[in-house]
């Protein structure tokens, strides 16, 4: 998670909106609205180790190769994140506020004896990231209504259609040997001949009984070592956008927003590598 801070105007971003406004298609710009208190999590979860402070403590100085148990382990809890997504999936609504998915998020986990990650991870305040229209990632569920959710302009469905595309791609390179580099050059290419960027700020990484940790995946061209190799689980997540590349980091220290108002799109799995392929963990049973 490397997060890029630009300092921008936002006088100066509405200007520029109003002035020079681009073909970006028919949709809402989103203003953060009011966030509810932290949930907190019963004594019966187990809890990580960033649950109190917000700051994790794992160390973690190379990717991990899992054995067995790690990876069947990783398999529960990817397929229960996977089921908790569509079930939302399948529940959204116009005026359903963020708030209330993030409610359903938190529910679902705790109903499963699990912990909802994101939930104070770095002072996180939530259980999911709700990001709509320009925000690019890691926004904040609050007491916005949401709007039509099915109804989208061709612009936005073109924008989604080619992210999954992107991530698939991507996805299908993977295996022990390849190098991690790759991924980047992959969906670089792929979006830019879909008429998209790749926001750079944002990466893959990888996980297990720790959040974040290595390898990176940057999902841009790149120069990072090292190669694949079998047990290995990362997370591969490119966000495209319609306009430029560039983002800032609003006041709550969190929520990325396009400066030039632009919608973006974001897929993500968590992958295991194997011998001759990457098999997806995110997945729906």
């Amino acid at each position: 998670m490397n997060i890029s801070k630009v300092c921008y105007n936002v006088q100066t971003r509405n200007l520029f909106w109003k002035k020079r406004k681009p073909n970006f298609g028919k949709y809402k710009i989103v203003e953060p609205g009011k966030v509810s208190p932290r949930k907190l999590v019963p004594h019966h979860i187990p809890k990580p180790s960033y649950y109190n402070t917000g700051e994790p403590i794992e160390n973690i100085a190379y990717p991990e190769i899992k054995n067995y148990q790690q990876i069947e382990g990783m398999r529960e809890s990817c397929t229960l994140a996977a089921n908790i997504l569509k079930k939302i999936e399948e529940n959204v609504k116009v005026g359903q506020t963020t708030e209330e998915i993030d409610v359903a998020v938190y529910n679902m986990c705790i109903d499963n004896g699990a912990y909802p990650s994101p939930l104070n991870y770095k002072k996180f305040p939530k259980s999911v990231c709700t990001s709509v229209n320009n925000v690019a990632c890691h926004g904040i569920p609050d007491d916005r209504p949401l709007l039509d959710v099915g109804n989208v302009d061709d612009e936005g469905r073109n924008l989604v259609n080619a992210t999954e595309i992107c991530l698939n791609k991507a996805i299908s390179i993977c295996k022990s040997g390849t190098y991690f580099k790759e991924i980047g050059a992959c969906i670089e290419e792929t979006a830019y001949k879909l008429g998209f960027q790749v926001v750079p700020a944002f990466i893959g990484h990888g996980i297990g009984h720790y959040f974040h940790g290595p390898p990176d995946i940057f999902h841009i061209r790149n120069d990072y070592p090292g190669k694949m190799e079998s047990g290995m689980t990362f997370t591969i997540e490119p966000v495209l956008t319609q306009g430029g590349e560039m983002i800032e980091i609003l006041e709550d220290n969190w929520t990325a927003v396009t400066i030039d108002f632009a919608r973006t799109a974001q897929f993500e799995h968590t992958v295991l590598i194997t011998d001759s392929c990457a098999d997806i963990l995110t997945l729906p049973n």
